[in-house]
């Protein structure tokens, strides 16, 4: 079951980063592999404290001869600036991660972490082969956004 880790200084403000990783829409423009997203729901969760919301959106993944669309859930909690994902459905038998995003310096500490198995075993060991560097290359883009955006 591939995990990975990232944690990173950014010289972008926690809020930034924050707007760039809950902005799920937006990502085919700029993550690897991302084909096409869509927000299916969007709902306050003011259980979960100001401005907290919950996303229902759909990625459609796409490499080489692989093409999937998969539905998460996607937590926004904009006051711990921490943005929790969950799988719904699709190809994979799980999929959890989350980002944090903490003041550091004159920028930001950005922690992420995924998990996540695919139902197919054989694209289970295909993802595994380069999984490590698919993760590194996925945190790359949102730092070379950032970068486009307030750099």
């Amino acid at each position: 079951m591939p995990r990975h880790s990232e944690n990173r200084v950014l010289p972008y403000t926690p809020q930034q980063i924050y707007d760039l990783v809950a902005d799920v829409a937006r990502y085919p423009e700029f993550l690897p592999w991302t084909a096409a997203a869509r927000i299916r729901a969007r709902r306050p969760l003011p259980e979960r404290g100001a401005g907290a919301e919950v996303l229902e959106a759909d990625l459609v993944i796409s490499f080489k001869v692989f093409r999937e669309r998969f539905g998460s859930r996607v937590v926004l909690l904009p006051e711990a600036r921490r943005i929790e994902t969950e799988y719904l459905d699709g190809p994979f038998k799980y999929l959890h991660s989350f980002w944090q995003i903490e003041p550091e310096g004159d920028g930001c500490r950005v922690l992420f972490e995924v998990d996540f198995e695919f139902r197919n075993a054989i694209l289970q060991k295909a993802i595994g082969l380069f999984f490590d560097e698919a993760m590194r290359r996925v945190v790359g883009a949102f730092d070379r956004r950032a970068h486009q955006l307030y750099g």
